[in-house]
């Protein structure tokens, strides 16, 4: 990777950190009126108009039936069973809770590797991946209101666990389509297969939604999700999963949370307790140990790139 395409890499994880971390604080905000599935296919339909609109002006690609398959089982985990498990989830849970639970992708990865690729896992994996499963479940106990009953927070933190693997293998298709289109054609067809795959659910729930009560700061959190976080932050994230492994792009999101629970403590009024606070720093070094050797090679890598050119 040249000089030049290091920096927009790194820019591309900056402007997807950004825009993630605020899209739980707006996805809280739109779930007040919306119901999940409706929140979901509005966001989705408006993402996927912008996109039609940027290939007309570029052309729209001819892609074989193979790659359309392709991005449809890409869609399928997201934004499809990600984005059900996440909105759903934070019906129940808070938006700084599962952004730091969601940060554990990293770790969702390696298995996801070891699973499918039959890839090792290291002693220093396997450290990092216990450190941060502790770290999760002091977050989790660590809530001022938990119970066991699966009528609270915990339903919501479970379900947020299910994004974590439809995340993971997202992460390793987009890297793998990655090598054949660029990623303003996966992020594209990502919104659309997406749509499509809400669009049921939404026609049979449409019906039972009363527009004329619609909280308006909801629908200001629609159109920001559709914008922001949908259209600019996938674009730049699949953009970096292009250039850089999907470990070493995950590693980055780390830095969502943080942006989260700011955002969530000025804008939601939500507060970690300590053991919580403890627990997310936990998870997050758990992450950090797992990955720790990729990230020094990508970082060696990257640097003598550089030098040199």
């Amino acid at each position: 990777m040249s000089g030049t395409g290091n920096k927009l890499t790194y820019l591309a994880l900056l402007i997807t950190i950004l825009v993630w971390g605020l899209s739980f604080i707006a996805t809280k905000i739109a779930l007040i009126s919306f119901p999940p599935v409706i929140y979901m296919f509005l966001r989705f339909s408006l993402a996927s108009v912008l996109f039609f609109f940027i290939l007309l002006k570029r052309g729209i690609p001819q892609l074989s039936a193979d790659e359309h398959k392709k991005l449809f089982l890409l869609a399928f985990f997201e934004p499809g069973l990600y984005y059900f498990f996440e909105a759903t989830g934070l019906v129940y849970t808070t938006a700084s809770k599962a952004s730091i639970i969601i940060s554990t992708v990293p770790i969702a990865v390696i298995l996801l590797a070891r699973i499918v690729l039959k890839e090792k896992i290291s002693r220093q994996n396997l450290l990092g991946i216990l450190i941060s499963i502790t770290g999760v479940c002091l977050l989790v106990l660590g809530d001022p209101n938990f119970s066991w009953s699966l009528q609270g927070s915990l339903l919501g933190d479970i379900l947020v666990s299910g994004a974590i693997v439809s995340a993971a293998f997202y992460m390793v298709i987009t890297r793998h389509l990655g090598q054949i289109l660029d990623s303003l054609v996966i992020t594209s067809y990502q919104m659309f297969y997406g749509t499509l795959i809400f669009a049921p659910v939404f026609l049979v729930q449409y019906s039972s939604l009363n527009w004329t009560q619609i909280y308006l700061p909801s629908l200001a959190a629609i159109l920001f999700l559709a914008l922001f976080p949908t259209v600019i932050g996938y674009w730049s994230y699949n953009y970096a999963l292009t250039q850089i492994p999907a470990s070493k792009a995950g590693v980055f999101l780390n830095g969502v949370p943080l942006v989260t629970a700011l955002g969530a403590w000025l804008i939601l009024g939500e507060k970690l307790v300590a053991m919580q606070i403890l627990g997310g720093i936990i998870a997050i070094a758990g992450v950090i140990i797992a990955n720790l050797e990729d990230i020094k090679n990508f970082s060696y890598r990257h640097s003598t790139s550089y030098i040199k050119n």
